[in-house]
């Protein structure tokens, strides 16, 4: 959020110093664990909140003109995922870093993607795309997954039985509900893992929680 721009390589180290990041032999990147669950807080939080709490937000930790946040973000092309991993950072580190700093370790932070929650049969879709899919396949079942989340990972285990009980005229996708916040704040969703139903491109139905494949099966039914 700054004009300064300190040296990455130095955000990086700092970084992997503090556990948030580890390096493979071969130089891949990958967040930690225990980071991943302190910006899963954060984005819970600041996921969700509404786009004049998230401006206020933005006011308050970089001291922006309040008339000039919108512009601010745009010009430095920066989101809510951008600040969450600011204000996830910032938390994480034991010790004080500088405002610049933490400015360059955000922009890494949101580089290094961890594994997606989606599981890998489905085909997943991002903020960019889920209009898209939407428009080319109107009647569809979307679901939404998250990490460290036990109801996610049992249903994960049913998914078998659950595709096998969606029409074969229904198209079936995945989103990361940590990645995508205009998805959620849309229909709104709060709680992983969740499952939509859209009918004639529209939502219909939408159940919370872990859904078994009988769950489901009454749920297309009354849908489709």
């Amino acid at each position: 959020m700054s004009a300064t721009h300190p040296d990455p390589e130095t955000a990086l180290d700092t970084l992997i110093a503090a556990d948030a990041v580890d390096e493979a032999p071969d130089g891949t990147l990958t967040t930690t664990e225990e980071f991943e669950k302190v910006l899963a807080i954060y984005h819970d939080v600041y996921g969700a909140v509404s786009t004049e709490e998230f401006h206020q937000t933005v006011v308050d930790l970089f001291d922006v003109d309040p008339d000039s946040v919108e512009a601010h973000l745009e010009a430095y092309d920066v989101g809510r995922t951008d600040v969450v991993a600011y204000l996830a950072a910032q938390s994480f580190l034991d010790v004080p870093v500088g405002q610049d700093l933490l400015t360059v370790m955000a922009s890494l932070l949101v580089e290094i993607t961890p594994s997606s929650p989606v599981p890998d049969q489905l085909s997943e879709l991002d903020d960019d795309a889920f209009e898209a899919f939407l428009e080319s396949n109107p009647d569809a079942v979307v679901t939404v997954w998250r990490r460290f989340c036990t109801p996610c990972d049992e249903m994960k285990d049913d998914l078998d039985g659950f595709l096998d009980r969606v029409p074969a005229d229904v198209a079936v996708a995945g989103l990361d509900g940590e990645a995508t916040d205009d998805f959620c704040r849309r229909y709104d969703v709060d709680t992983a893992p969740t499952v939509l139903c859209f009918r004639d491109g529209e939502l219909r139905e939408s159940a919370s929680g872990r859904t078994s494949p009988d769950d489901v099966e009454r749920l297309v039914d009354r849908v489709y």
